[in-house]
């Protein structure tokens, strides 16, 4: 084998060492962790959320909270989000998730560009979507890397790497609490 071509395949192999160590976590990795999360079990009934959005540089640009109803029939969830933002603006979601399989889920809402996608092991899920978000007088197209984690059977922990053209925006950060659960809650 000549020196090119042990070089060209050393330098393949490189990559696809480097390639696969970039490969991340996946949600089968989550199999045996507890509790279970099932977004249909979770979310059925009313929710409430404190959260925050930091810029890339870790800086915090928003703070809200949000209450949700949700509502479950059959393999379809809904959840009907209701955003106040620290400067008193406020929103409204509204999801429409379908369980597709025990692990998979796909979901809508008005605001989310084609269709959000979902893979639940253990007790995670990575939930995967592009969000139309106004920012000024025009309108980014975000992707969302979400993942959440139950933590126990009351309380949901929620981090999503926001990206646009493959570079990162910011992260959000989101606490869910069940509002049936017992201590403290808003």
């Amino acid at each position: 084998m000549s020196r090119a071509s042990t070089f060209k395949y050393g330098l393949i192999a490189a990559v696809a060492l480097i390639l696969a160590g970039c490969a991340g976590v996946a949600p089968r990795d989550y199999a045996g962790e507890t509790p279970e999360f099932r977004i249909e079990d979770y979310f059925d009934g009313k929710v409430h959320a404190w959260g925050m959005f930091q810029a890339r540089n870790g800086e915090v640009r928003r703070r809200f909270t949000v209450d949700i109803d949700g509502t479950v029939e059959g393999d379809r969830i809904t959840l009907d989000e209701h955003f106040t933002y620290a400067d008193g603006e406020t929103d409204r979601r509204v999801w429409e998730i379908e369980r597709i399989d025990d692990h998979t889920y796909e979901g809508r809402a008005g605001d989310v560009v084609g269709v959000a996608t979902g893979k639940r092991y253990g007790n995670a899920l990575n939930w995967r979507y592009t969000l139309a978000l106004d920012v000024g007088d025009r309108t980014w197209n975000l992707q969302f890397d979400d993942w959440m984690y139950l933590t126990d059977e009351n309380t949901l922990i929620n981090k999503a790497e926001v990206t646009k053209f493959g570079f990162r925006v910011g992260t959000v950060t989101l606490f869910f609490r069940r509002a049936d659960a017992e201590g403290p809650s808003s």
